[in-house]
């Protein structure tokens, strides 16, 4: 465990920005964590998991403590249902495939999101009609300042769309080390229903979908439609889905009737922020090395040198057009540094 300055943190962010860190350390045990605290008690901190829902616009003038808790295991199970751990460093989408292979169900349909397992209860990750919160049990987690440890449970987490505790009242304060979740054994709920899984699915002849096949689903429809960060710097989707009132969104539905649009509660209604960036003209545009994806708006990629700035600039344009066409405002889902 080797404390090194001025550390780039390019490969340590999906955008592939280049930033430095004044000084960087990876963690590997829940005692080398707290060794680090306790010795760096007066230092300012970042802490990073795998770096995708960040985007850099500066240098890091803290010590970067890298979350690179590895494992995974089963902790209990019953005739139904089974409970499984993952230490935070582990790769989300590794993670997943893990589970499918064992016949666990309730993640399939967030495969291929990027990250780690630890980040995803602080955003309540989501994807194709599913949430975090639908199976999540409990998380383990260090208090920076005391060292000690904590254990959140899915209440004690106060869930949204795309937030948490994590975010809100305990921000900073906390460094989650592993994560539960409740998986089913047998009779999955088997979640097809939402964006172009069916279409997917029948295009393969699959009529009585596995996990494993809604999984595949999901993977190609990514694949078809987001950039592999690997290969153009990406976060994924970049702004959340509005939710708004349904009375302020019929006042805009007579105006744009074609906009698409999912009831969430008798009172409010998601509108893809996708559909409004590319109707504001967006989708495929490219200002220097910094642009929107062609494949998705929601996707804001680096071509190659931009900086955090430059790609934070595009975001506020996006943001500020949208507003002016729609009356609707996008936030962005990405943390901004």
């Amino acid at each position: 465990m080797e404390i090194q300055s001025n550390f780039s943190l390019k490969k340590h962010n999906t955008f592939g920005i280049e930033a430095s860190a004044k000084q960087f350390v990876a963690v590997h045990s829940i005692d080398e964590l707290k060794t680090i605290l306790l010795a760096n008690k007066n230092e300012k901190k970042f802490i990073l998991g795998g770096g995708s829902n960040m985007l850099l616009t500066k240098d890091i003038d803290a010590l970067v403590i890298h979350i690179d808790l590895k494992g995974k295991k089963i902790i209990k199970e019953d005739d139904d249902f089974v409970w499984v751990q993952s230490q935070a460093g582990e790769t989300w989408h590794d993670f997943v495939v893990w589970t499918i292979e064992n016949n666990f169900g309730g993640l399939e349909n967030m495969s291929l999101i990027p990250g780690n397992v630890g980040t995803t209860p602080v955003q309540n990750i989501g994807a194709y009609g599913t949430e975090i919160k639908d199976t999540f049990v409990s998380c383990e987690a260090m208090n920076i300042a005391t060292q000690e440890m904590k254990t959140f449970t899915n209440a004690e987490c106060n869930f949204g769309y795309r937030e948490s505790i994590f975010k809100n009242e305990v921000k900073d304060q906390y460094i989650i080390t592993s994560v539960v979740f409740k998986l089913t054994k047998h009779n999955h709920k088997i979640n097809t229903s939402y964006g172009d899984i069916l279409a997917e699915l029948a295009k393969n002849n699959i009529t009585e979908p596995t996990l494993k096949d809604v999984s595949n689903a999901v993977i190609a429809i990514r694949q078809s439609k987001l950039p592999d960060p690997k290969e153009l710097g990406n976060s994924g989707s970049f702004f959340k889905n509005p939710i708004i009132s349904k009375s302020d969104f019929e006042k805009i539905h007579q105006k744009f009737p074609e906009m698409k649009f999912y009831e969430v509660s008798d009172t409010e209604v998601k509108v893809p922020a996708g559909w409004l960036i590319e109707q504001a003209g967006f989708k495929g545009k490219r200002f220097g090395d910094a642009g929107v994806h062609k494949n998705q708006a929601l996707v804001l990629v680096n071509y190659g040198n931009a900086t955090g700035q430059e790609i934070l600039a595009v975001s506020k344009e996006v943001q500020k057009t949208v507003f002016e066409k729609f009356g609707i405002q996008i936030e962005a889902e990405v943390n901004v540094i």
